[in-house]
C-alpha cells in the first residue's frame, strides 16, 4: 500500500508559518509503520505564552484526531479528545497561557478503515468527542500526560493500532487519487480526473464523499490555495500572474477571488513588507 514515507517537511496550509513557530513548539513526529499507509503523521504542540496568540490554518482534505490541554478545553486537568473532520473553512485558534496539542492527522481517504460503519463525509466540517466516533474512546491524559515526546508517540500508536484498521481496497484508491491530485499539477479539473482513472464523474464523487469528506472539485481548489499561500509565505515578489497560469485559473482575478474567500485578506497582504 502506498503512504510508506516520512512526515511531511512543508508548512501547506499555515498562515504565516514564521509567527507560529515563534510562539510554539512544532513537530511532526512518524508512526508505527503499520500505521503509515493510513496517516500523514502525528503533530505536536506545546505553548507557555505570556500574552495571547492565535493561529491560524487552511485545512488539509484530511480527519485529525486531537488530543488537547489548554485553558478553557474541556477537561484541564485531564484534557480532552476529539475527531475533527475536514474544515471546510479557515481555522483560528486563540492559545493562551501553557497548553499542549497531540494530533493524528489521517490521510485523505485513511480514516475510513478506522470508522468503516459510516461515510467520511458525515464528520466534514464537524468537531466531535472522540467517544461518539471510536469505541472505546480515547485515553487523553495516556497521551497527554507523558513528559517524554516518544512516550506520547507510543501512546498515539498503541491506541490506533488497537483500534484495529483492516485493508480496504477503496481507500487506497482514495488516498491515491488525492495523491495525484497534490502532487500533479496537470490535474485541474474533476472530468479530466474522471476520464484518467475510467469512472464517471458520479462515481468519482462518491468516491470522494465515502472516503475522503469532501468533492474531488474541492480537493483540487484547496491544494491551488496551498500552493499560492505557501508561496506567498516564501517569496514575497511571487508572479501572482505566473502562478495563476500554473494552476490552472484563467486568470489572476480568479486566484485572489478564491484566496481572499479562503484566507479572509488577498494575497498582498502576505507579501507587503
Amino acid at each position: 500500500m502506498a503512504g510508506q514515507r516520512g512526515p511531511r517537511r512543508d508548512t501547506r496550509g499555515i498562515v504565516d508559518a514564521p509567527e507560529l513557530f515563534a510562539h510554539v513548539q512544532f513537530r511532526r513526529r512518524e508512526p508505527a509503520p503499520a500505521l503509515r499507509p493510513y496517516l500523514e503523521h502525528y503533530w505536536l504542540i506545546d505553548w507557555d505564552l505570556p500574552q495571547p496568540y492565535a493561529s491560524h490554518l487552511v485545512p488539509h482534505p484530511s480527519v485529525n484526531l486531537v488530543f488537547e490541554r489548554y485553558p478553557g478545553c474541556g477537561d484541564e486537568e485531564a484534557g480532552y479528545a476529539e475527531v475533527s473532520g475536514i474544515g471546510l473553512e479557515l481555522f483560528t485558534q486563540k492559545l493562551e497561557a501553557r497548553g499542549r496539542v497531540c494530533g493524528v492527522q489521517f490521510r485523505p481517504g485513511g480514516f475510513r478503515p478506522f470508522a468503516p460503519g459510516a461515510p467520511v463525509s458525515r464528520w466534514t466540517g464537524r468537531r466531535l468527542p472522540v467517544a461518539e466516533v471510536f469505541a472505546p474512546p480515547a485515553p487523553a491524559s495516556a497521551v497527554l500526560d507523558p513528559a517524554d515526546e516518544d512516550e506520547r508517540v507510543a501512546a498515539l500508536d498503541a491506541y490506533l493500532l488497537a483500534l484495529g484498521p483492516g485493508p480496504d481496497p477503496r481507500a487506497e484508491r482514495a488516498m491515491a487519487l488525492v495523491d495525484l491530485v497534490r502532487t500533479d499539477r496537470t490535474v485541474l479539473r474533476v472530468d479530466a480526473l474522471a476520464r484518467a482513472e475510467g469512472v464517471s464523474v458520479r462515481s468519482l464523487q462518491r468516491l470522494f464523499a465515502a472516503y475522503v469528506g469532501v468533492g474531488p472539485k474541492w480537493v483540487i481548489l484547496r491544494y491551488r490555495i496551498h500552493e499560492a499561500l505557501e508561496r506567498a509565505g516564501s517569496d514575497p515578489a511571487v508572479d501572482w500572474a505566473g502562478l495563476a497560469a500554473d494552476l490552472g485559473y484563467s486568470d489572476q482575478a480568479h486566484l485572489v477571488r478564491d484566496f481572499t474567500a479562503t484566507i479572509g485578506v488577498p494575497p498582498t497582504a502576505l507579501t507587503a513588507p
